[in-house]
């Protein structure tokens, strides 16, 4: 370790050499630690992170993830782990090293944030978001194991965090349930049209807002999706879809399409390119709410129209491939969490082996 003190600033400088990727030997140098044991530890995490030894912490090592990850993902994707990571996962691990954290410190951590409560004494995460962060917590340490040599993940013997997702109440609106509440918001044109496409076309929130009248083939009944709307550190930003299946063309109903043409129509001055909606999410959270009270329609989130159109689909008995490809699912795995609803379906499916059966003793 080579440490010395800037006696004019009473700080400790870190000064040391080493090899770089091309096996030239450098100097590195940093100044302002308040103290030499610092310092010290500044040479050691940036020696440990150039020998990529997993006896570095857990800080240390999201540094490499960072700059391993990072330029492979789009910019609104790394936000979002970032702040994980930031928030939810370093202030818990960050001074642990990776190769001495265990699966029963993956518990501990597990319990601290289900047992955290908001000032209403509700728990502060839902399970879905404590999922999303498990998920972050463990691709760090599969990067680990894949590009590192570590040993295992610890979050595949620690299990998962808040139960199992599909026991997870998931709320929808029946056809006759949205009717209803469509009816009661109509004469606001704008709100109307944007929850008919959410619920008729089921696209995500951010693929609607971002709709532009080029996207939509009015001859052809069909909604081209190829972009998303954001919001990220308080700007609006047009992003890619959330999946690459994500890009894809939706055939609508006929009557959503004239009331598209209609909606772009009163549009003074609207160009091809520009945004057809400019409601925000808390303007139609506002218009959930007058439906709501004045139909009596259960409450549920915007984003369960989306699970409303896709459970609808399920009903009628379209396969999980066909709904997984309309909707934009990457895998039919997560189209399949919905037919838990469905129980029914076994009746049918029960009722048409029996007269499948009787024909055959006919024959």
């Amino acid at each position: 370790m080579s440490a010395h003190k800037d006696n004019e600033r009473n700080t400790w400088t870190a000064a040391f050499y080493y090899e770089d990727w091309t096996g030239e030997r450098r100097k590195k140098q940093k100044r302002g630690f308040k103290t030499k044991r610092e310092a010290q530890e500044w040479e050691r995490s940036f020696l440990d992170r150039k020998a990529e030894t997993l006896d570095m912490t857990f800080s240390d090592f999201v540094e490499l993830y960072s700059e391993d990850m990072k330029p492979k993902l789009r910019w609104n994707t790394w936000l979002t782990k970032e702040y994980i990571i930031k928030e939810k996962l370093i202030p818990y691990f960050g001074r642990r090293k990776m190769n001495e954290i265990k699966a029963s410190d993956i518990i501990k951590w597990q319990n601290t944030l289900m047992n955290m409560k908001d000032d209403d004494g509700k728990p502060l995460y839902s399970r879905k978001y404590l999922k999303t962060i498990q998920a972050q917590l463990s691709c760090i340490f599969n990067h680990a194991v894949r590009l590192y040599e570590l040993k295992k993940n610890p979050v595949y013997a620690a299990g998962p965090i808040g139960g199992d997702e599909r026991t997870i109440e998931m709320k929808i609106w029946t056809k006759e349930e949205y009717k209803a509440f469509s009816e009661a918001i109509s004469d606001n044109v704008e709100s109307f049209t944007a929850f008919e496409i959410l619920y008729w076309g089921g696209l995500r929130l951010g693929e609607m807002l971002a709709l532009t009248p080029d996207d939509i083939d009015f001859e052809n009944d069909q909604i081209k999706v190829t972009k998303s709307l954001q919001h990220l550190r308080g700007e609006i930003v047009i992003t890619p879809p959330k999946t690459k299946k994500g890009i894809r063309v939706v055939k609508i109903p006929h009557f959503l399409t004239r009331e598209i043409e209609i909606f772009v129509k009163m549009q003074y001055g609207l160009g091809a390119d520009n945004r057809i909606f400019m409601v925000s999410k808390s303007g139609l959270h506002h218009e959930l709410d007058r439906g709501t009270e004045a139909t009596g329609v259960k409450r549920i989130r915007i984003h369960d129209l989306r699970h409303s159109h896709i459970s609808m689909l399920i009903d009628m008995g379209f396969s999980a491939v066909d709904i997984a490809n309309r909707v934009g699912h990457e895998n039919i795995d997560i189209t399949m969490h919905y037919a838990h609803m469905f129980p029914h379906k076994q009746d049918e499916i029960v009722g048409k082996l029996m007269k499948v059966n009787d024909w055959q003793e006919a024959v």
